[in-house]
């Protein structure tokens, strides 16, 4: 008797724990954790892509892209990503099923900032940066190896990133598009719509605890 009440009590607590998490009004789950249902593999290596204990990964080297399967316009993504030493993605938005998504789209940059072999790369190319256009106004990023939290918000013409709990970027797309060298090289900052994606480059990359909102 005196066990299953303990039992009982155990699980009490584990329920009264889980319900008192925060909640997140409005957020769906882009990912369960179990499949790649709701997501499609753009270009790039077969087989690069998978499930592996509740994560979302990118084996690396294959190129390509992992895309949601319906267009996004207004929306707010958070998500958890974890890099290996020296590691390279990117979170696409409003991006075209087709062409360099970094151009024809927009890319937020994922990367390892601090590692030796990109010590003398441009500003607008680290992490949370609107990939070559937008450079973040702090480095906030998180050694390898450690999980990150990233959030990005667009809206209309402004894109917001924030990178574990800093807001990093805030940026006016059509101010943006004001400099005629980067109005004709990104034409996806002119995008109303498009998938989100998550990049391949050349190294594994790991994702977790992706949810969106879309926004009115």
């Amino acid at each position: 008797m005196i066990l299953a009440l303990t039992a009982f009590g155990l699980l009490s607590a584990i329920q009264q724990s889980a319900n008192s998490r925060p909640q997140e009004d409005g957020f769906v789950s882009l990912f369960d954790g179990k499949d790649l249902a709701g997501w499609k593999q753009f270009a790039g290596k077969e087989q690069i892509w998978t499930v592996e204990d509740g994560l979302l990964v990118c084996k690396g080297g294959g190129g390509g892209w992992l895309g949601t399967v319906r267009d996004y316009a207004d929306f707010e993504i958070r998500l958890e990503y974890r890099l290996k030493p020296g590691g390279n993605s990117g979170v696409y938005i409003r991006a075209p099923q087709e062409g360099h998504i970094s151009r024809v789209g927009m890319e937020i940059q994922i990367l390892d900032d601090f590692h030796p072999k990109y010590a003398k790369i441009d500003f607008y190319q680290y992490t949370g940066s609107i990939y070559h256009v937008v450079p973040p106004t702090r480095r906030t990023s998180k050694p390898a190896g450690e999980w990150n939290s990233m959030t990005i918000r667009a809206q209309g013409r402004n894109v917001a990133v924030t990178l574990n709990g800093v807001k990093i970027v805030d940026a006016d797309l059509d101010r943006c598009l004001q400099d005629p060298a980067v109005a004709k090289e990104h034409t996806g900052l002119s995008r109303k719509t498009g998938r989100i994606g998550l990049q391949s480059h050349t190294d594994r990359v790991e994702f977790r605890h992706i949810r969106l909102k879309e926004l009115k």
